[in-house]
């Protein structure tokens, strides 16, 4: 396992996008993420190597988001609404605005789908992990994973049928194509 301080550089970040995309408002993410960094201190003796750092790391952040709602007695929201990220700061003014356009669709066309494939969504496609990884990182079986997932992008497609978007969608890099 890396250094505690290389943990916090690599995911802090990370983190911190994951926490505000299951409901947690800005300030108290950045807040949370110190816990997460908190409680792997506590327990990185404990880390088995079952699971990569990264997965460890987003079921300590998802078990302390779940912790925090729970002593807001809010109900378990998870208002999706994915962070906007540009990382080319030449990128020009008129592509900055295409990809605000395109996240903004985007998150339109994830209100019909439900928590749980919003979840695998996040997980999948916009950070890249693996069937395996985001099983281990929600607390749920595979087949599970692949089952929501296959729902989700049958229900973006219908939407995509519905809203007379016939090219499909790119999510996180990912072509979603359109079935005929």
């Amino acid at each position: 396992m890396g250094s505690i301080d290389e943990l916090y550089r690599q995911y802090n970040q990370e983190l911190v996008h994951f926490l505000i995309y299951l409901g947690v408002k800005k300030e108290e993410a950045e807040d949370l993420v110190q816990e997460v960094f908190i409680r792997v201190l506590k327990t990185k003796c404990s880390f088995k190597g079952e699971s990569s750092e990264r997965t460890w790391l987003y079921t300590i952040a998802k078990n302390i988001a779940i912790d925090h709602f729970r002593k807001q007695k809010n109900s378990y929201s998870f208002d999706c609404q994915i962070p906007i990220h540009i990382k080319d700061e030449q990128a020009l003014p008129e592509e900055i605005a295409l990809y605000k356009e395109q996240l903004d669709w985007l998150n339109h066309l994830l209100k019909c789908c439900t928590v749980d494939q919003k979840k695998v969504i996040y997980c999948r496609y916009l950070k890249d992990m693996s069937i395996v990884e985001t099983a281990l990182n929600l607390g749920w079986s595979e087949s599970k994973v692949k089952t929501t997932q296959h729902r989700a992008l049958k229900l973006l497609q219908r939407s995509l049928v519905s809203s007379k978007n016939v090219d499909g969608i790119s999510i996180g890099g990912h072509k979603v194509e359109i079935e005929s």
